[in-house]
């Protein structure tokens, strides 16, 4: 599987016209699949919005990480690949966290990155993982049933990313951005960038590599499912 990535050295605004098909052809000229990225801040106009629940709301960050990924493996484009294909993307964004030892979660296409002020919340997590909860052992966490995803009492929850999936006749889209500052992030969410994270893991001298590392790995799993397709033996 081949796919081109292109890395944009300007402060492209984001405004949801890039979702649209052919983007990376008609701007940079590149045929196939592509992953095209750049740092820059986000608007998205109210014509461009791809996700019925998004409508009315405001959608933008004054500095993120955006990727821009289009597909032209299956035709014709299928949506539901394309949504898993989106969900394999942000969860190679959450594994590159947690090798910075950044907890966070994972609900659908977002990330979140978890705080808590009350008490370590490394500790909880290890006491989470390593408790046997046959016998009852109330732990204080609450679960989602409907989310599937459990929240530890006293964390809060920041955004850090935003992400669609969309397909046209001929291509699958996906953009996924990540917040680098919660500046100019809408007033009802509570939101966080990378460069606000504890420690100050991520500056603009390291961001590449953050890009570089979930770009390759992205193309490398999508790779390795087509050899595991290739060597599989059929029922």
């Amino acid at each position: 599987m081949e796919i081109t990535h292109k890395h944009i050295n300007k402060a492209l605004k984001y405004d949801g016209s890039q979702i649209e098909k052919s983007w990376a052809f008609k701007s940079f000229g590149i045929k196939g699949s592509s992953i095209i990225t750049w740092i820059g801040p986000m608007d998205i106009y109210p014509e461009h919005l791809k996700d019925f629940e998004d409508i009315n709301l405001e959608i933008k960050s004054d500095n993120m990480i955006h990727f821009i990924v289009e597909h032209f493996d299956i035709q014709p484009a299928n949506l539901r690949i394309a949504y898993m294909r989106q969900r394999l993307l942000v969860m190679i964004l959450k594994e590159e966290l947690a090798k910075k030892g950044i907890n966070s979660i994972r609900k659908g296409d977002d990330i979140y990155i978890i705080s808590n002020s009350k008490e370590d919340l490394n500790e909880d997590i290890d006491l989470i993982e390593s408790t046997d909860l046959s016998d009852g052992t109330d732990l204080n966490v609450n679960i989602d049933l409907t989310e599937g995803i459990g929240f530890i009492d006293g964390a809060d929850l920041n955004k850090l990313t935003v992400s669609i999936a969309t397909v046209s006749i001929s291509s699958m889209k996906i953009h996924l951005g990540i917040n680098l500052s919660s500046d100019g992030t809408p007033d009802d969410i509570d939101t966080i960038g990378l460069f606000e994270l504890a420690n100050k893991i991520f500056n603009n001298d390291n961001l590449m590599n953050l890009i570089n590392n979930i770009v390759t790995n992205y193309i490398n799993e999508l790779i390795d499912i087509e050899l595991d397709i290739s060597k599989t033996n059929l029922l």
